[in-house]
This record gives C-alpha cells, sequence and structure tokens, in this order.
C-alpha cells in the first residue's frame, strides 16, 4: 500500500469525518424507531387487553417502524464492519492480506448494494404506488422506500470504510495506526 499524499489524505479524513456523523445521525434515528416500535406494540397490548377496543392497526405499524429500524441499522453495520463476517479466517492472514481480502469483499458488498439500490429503486417507483397496506390503506411506496434507502447508504459507508482502510485513516481522522 503506497503512501497517499498530504492531499489525499485530507480528503480521506473529511470523507471519514463525514461518514462519521452520517453514522451517528442512523443510529439515533434507529434507536428512536425501535423506541418508538416498542411502544406502538405495547400500546397495542394495552389497548387490546385492558382498553378491548379494536387497536389492529398497531400491529401493521409496528412491522412497519421495524422494518426501517432495521434496514437503516444496516450501513451501521457496514461502518463498523460489524456485518457477518469470518473474521476467525481472517485473522490468520497479515496485515497486508487482511486488507486485500477485506477490499474484494467491500467490492463484492458494492456489487450487491448496487443490484439491491436498482431493484429497490424499481419496487419502490413501479409498485409501492399500486400495492396498499392492508389496514391502513396507504400505499407501499415508504414501506418499499426502505430497501433503495438503505442499499444506497449502506454503499456510502461500505466506501467511507475503504477508504479509511485504504488510506490508514482512523475515525477521529487521525493517521491509521495499523490495517484492520
Amino acid at each position: 500500500m503506497s503512501n497517499p499524499s498530504p492531499n489525499r489524505r485530507g480528503l480521506a479524513r473529511r470523507v471519514v469525518r463525514f461518514g462519521r456523523h452520517v453514522n451517528y445521525v442512523l443510529e439515533r434515528l434507529t434507536a428512536l424507531l425501535l423506541a418508538v416500535m416498542v411502544g406502538i406494540v405495547w400500546y397495542g397490548v394495552i389497548d387490546r387487553y385492558y382498553l378491548h377496543t379494536t387497536g389492529a392497526w398497531t400491529e401493521e405499524l409496528a412491522r412497519y417502524v421495524m422494518i426501517w429500524a432495521v434496514f437503516l441499522a444496516i450501513p451501521c453495520c457496514a461502518y463498523y464492519r460489524e456485518h457477518i463476517g469470518l473474521t476467525m479466517i481472517l485473522d490468520r492472514f497479515s496485515p497486508r492480506w487482511r486488507l486485500r481480502i477485506a477490499t474484494a469483499l467491500d467490492l463484492t458488498g458494492i456489487a450487491f448494494f448496487l443490484v439491491l439500490l436498482v431493484y429497490g429503486l424499481k419496487m419502490t417507483i413501479e409498485d409501492g404506488p399500486t400495492n396498499y397496506a392492508s389496514i391502513f390503506g396507504m400505499r407501499m411506496t415508504l414501506p418499499y422506500a426502505s430497501v433503495p434507502v438503505c442499499a444506497a447508504l449502506t454503499l456510502f459507508m461500505i466506501v467511507v470504510t475503504m477508504i479509511r482502510d485504504l488510506a490508514g485513516v482512523e475515525e477521529d481522522g487521525s493517521p491509521k495506526v495499523s490495517a484492520l
């Protein structure tokens, strides 16, 4: 790995810093959505067993909130490299080979999330307006939009992670001590 020029390293630091801020917002938004989901489920339980009214909408709304929370958590996992991986095998390689293998896996992830982005956009644009939620009667555009939003954010986070690793920059923008 060659040493990047000071200008490239400065750009890498800015990209990594911006990625850290995006991740910070996504983490808080995901936590908020999970709290909202728990509140909706608790309201549904109280509604069903104590108020004895028909709050069937709570189950469906909780499902859509959960879908958004899960799809917003995926880019956070990519940012920290906390997604599914075989670190047991990766740890057996030298730091140089770990970086190469991680880069190859990142490129594979980019290809996957590009496909997911294209098909997610197609699904959201073509099927979202014509499909309706069973209880709400709302169009499925908003729930379907979670797929391309997740794909775009995850693509961005994978690129940030690659830049962070290849430029040797830590999350706080300081020079990286070791590769992976």
